[in-house]
């Protein structure tokens, strides 16, 4: 991928020495995050949560730019943990440790190793809206239709 984003990361988990960040393949659009447990493994029973540190700080250089936390499509199509959330925001004035709460989908009780590759960061885009008042919105074929209003 041509365009570059700076983003300085503070590595507070020594698991992060042996193998910085960087994306599996020239084309990731995911930066893998991994777990960085305080012990080997850790257990997320049928219907849990639970939140799991990075070790990682970011600071994102660009106000308009926003880190996304989505899940791992393997862990969760095998595992069924996925982000808790659906997506984790990480905004650019954020400092502190990037968090990842995963939920166990499954009904089975699922591990998580130390430096297991958990979630995936993905930087985009991030627009604050400014909201004009109206009286009327304007009009388009759908409408307000919703929640499968545009399948026929």
């Amino acid at each position: 991928m041509a365009n570059r984003l700076q983003v300085k990361v503070k590595f507070l988990d020594p698991l992060w020495r042996q193998e910085q960040p960087e994306y599996a393949t020239v084309f990731s659009a995911g930066l893998d995050l991994k777990a960085c447990l305080d012990r080997d493994r850790v257990w997320i029973h049928p219907g849990g949560r639970m939140a799991i540190g990075t070790g990682l700080a970011l600071e994102i250089e660009q106000a308009d730019v926003a880190g996304f936390v989505f899940s791992r499509s393997g862990l969760g199509t095998k595992q069924g943990l996925v982000v808790s959330q659906g997506v984790g925001v990480i905004d650019p004035d954020y400092r502190g440790e990037v968090i990842v709460s995963l939920l166990n989908t499954s009904q089975r009780s699922r591990p998580v190793d130390r430096g297991q590759h958990i979630a995936q960061l993905v930087f985009m885009p991030a627009y604050q809206a400014e909201f004009l008042p109206v009286e009327e919105l304007g009009e388009t074929g759908r409408g307000s239709g919703g929640f499968g209003h545009s399948r026929h």
